[in-house]
């Protein structure tokens, strides 16, 4: 990129810049970026040498048409750029040959953003759904809403940096392949994986399931082998598993409810024997809000041999996980419901499970060499990959982690222990109440989410009543758990399930507003379909 003096420009400050003794320069997209992010006097010519140009700004800011630098000589921001896109090059001929290592991310320090103030980040909870009626969003377990940064960063991404990635060997292929290569490690970093190519990007976590099931599960489990799951499982982790029991004649095992509504640890020590080869389960239930003892069932799974996939769809985006930690040799991972788009999830792995496992799908990216006579595969985690990936979908999940991390999962953990007992209690205060789940006093607490019957009243008319009279939205069905819900006797239930953005406000609005659907529908004899 050519520069002289000439095209240097002082710029006044803004809540986009870096603060006094700043120039612009004004450039195009595709060279430097805003690098808003970066504090006054941290940009040195070897840090855009170090990192690339491009990297400082990527997180929080957009094209704007300048880039506003510390007060660098221009021979110095000449050198540095073009040394980065030197560099760049460099590693897009590495990649036409071998498998490029992903890129060291570190993301945002946490508490960078305040939890309590964090709610104007998500524009659409600022709608009203009926003119003088708010918004009250409480069906998070369903999925979450996405905050501005997210947004913009996919915008940003299909207007500026949108090509096909891998292989690529022009500009905008090696910025997009950068991108999602960098989201991969920020979703490594965010589960505390040690090695980004451990982390597989599928389109939700369904996939991710039955990735491992069609995969190392059939390549591995024979006849008579077992896998034990549990009762309260989301169908994504039951028909997987029922498919391959069909297909190779391996036998499911199902550890029940016990009466208070969490994870039966004697029974599931009565079904573990050498016959076990897996244990997949739910680290937070959808239903019954129970956080389930994962780190126990993984060392007591490995101690007859087995191995341990969770299902973390309903804990990553609301507490620190860890898969080293939990003992995991899988877990799964849900975009949307972490604040990213929807078409995102992700299987992580162990990486010698990943290695010994087949391919998934065949097609182009996952292929090492292929002639007429035959084919090879590429490496994790191109090999689970097949086609052209959901990039756009990936790196804004990558921008849904580092928003996350600015305001700390520890932070959530705490804001929705708050919820989660507020919840509890005020829906307790209904006339009829069934709740279902432990109560938050249990150890290890339970998740901010409820479900819950109310005697003369379908959950869908509730659900009904409340979004038209209140605004309030909830959910109500099965909730992808027939199993659990004829183990509780009931073919449906209502459910209110929050996230980092709500508030005790907006319980007690949802309770009351189910209070008056309730006395409305006994009242009218309207609710009688038996559930």
């Amino acid at each position: 990129l050519p520069v002289s003096p000439a095209m240097m420009q002082p710029q006044q400050s803004s809540a986009h810049g870096i603060g006094l003794g700043a120039l612009a320069l004004p450039m195009s997209p595709g060279s430097l970026r805003t690098v808003a992010a970066t504090p006054l006097g941290t940009l040195s010519a070897e840090a855009v040498r170090r990192h690339g140009a491009r990297s400082f700004g990527q997180r929080t800011s957009h094209w704007r048409g300048s880039c506003t630098l510390p007060a660098l000589s221009a021979a110095a921001v000449a050198s540095a750029t073009a040394a980065s896109w030197r560099a760049r090059g460099a590693r897009a001929r590495r990649r036409s040959t071998q498998e490029g290592a992903a890129p060291t991310i570190v993301l945002p320090a946490k508490g960078r953003r305040d939890i309590t103030t964090c709610r104007a980040d998500f524009p659409a909870l600022a709608q009203e759904v009926r003119p003088g009626v708010p918004l009250v969003y409480l069906d998070n377990a369903a999925t979450s809403h996405k905050p501005r940064s997210v947004l913009e960063e996919m915008s940003r991404f299909y207007s500026e940096d949108n090509s096909n990635v891998h292989r690529g060997m022009h500009t905008l292929s090696i910025r997009a392949t950068d991108a999602f290569e960098g989201a991969r490690a920020k979703v490594a970093k965010f589960i505390g994986a040690s090695d980004p190519v451990e982390v597989i990007f599928t389109r939700n976590a369904t996939e991710a399931i039955n990735l491992v099931a069609r995969t190392w599960a059939r390549a591995k489990l024979k006849a008579g082998d077992e896998i034990i799951t549990t009762a309260m499982e989301h169908h994504s982790n039951i028909v997987p598993w029922q498919m391959l029991a069909e297909e190779t004649g391996v036998k499911l095992r199902f550890v029940r409810v016990n009466k208070e509504g969490t994870f039966d640890r004697d029974m599931f020590e009565q079904l573990l024997s050498p016959k076990t080869r897996l244990v997949s389960v739910s680290h937070v239930s959808n239903v019954l809000g129970c956080i389930n003892p994962a780190k126990w069932i993984a060392e007591r799974a490995h101690s007859v041999g087995a191995k341990v996939l969770f299902d973390c769809c309903q804990s990553i985006p609301h507490m620190p996980v860890k898969v080293h930690e939990l003992g995991a040799d899988w877990i799964v991972g849900s975009g949307h419901k972490m604040c990213g788009p929807t078409g995102s999830g992700f299987l992580w792995g162990r990486a010698e499970l990943l290695r010994e496992a087949p391919p998934f799908l065949g097609g182009g990216e996952m292929i090492n060499e292929v002639t007429l006579e035959g084919s090879t595969y590429s490496d994790i985690p191109h090999k689970f990959e097949a086609g052209t990936p959901a990039f756009g979908e990936a790196v804004a999940l990558g921008a849904a982690c580092d928003y996350l991390s600015e305001v700390g999962m520890e932070e959530v953990a705490l804001h929705e222990k708050a919820l989660a007992e507020h919840l509890w209690r005020r829906v307790g205060e209904l006339p009829g109440v069934t709740r279902y789940g432990p109560s938050p006093s249990v150890e290890g607490g339970r998740a901010a989410l409820l479900c819950f019957n109310i005697d003369g009243c379908h959950p869908n008319d509730v659900a009904t009543f409340v979004d038209q009279d209140a605004g309030v939205a909830m959910r109500s069905g099965h909730h992808c758990c027939q199993p659990l819900h004829r183990e509780l006797g009931v073919t449906a239930t209502a459910r209110l399930s929050t996230y980092l953005y709500n508030t005790t406000e907006e319980i007690d609005l949802a309770v009351d507003a189910i209070r008056d659907a309730a006395e409305l529908l006994r009242g009218a004899g309207y609710s009688s379909v038996a559930i």
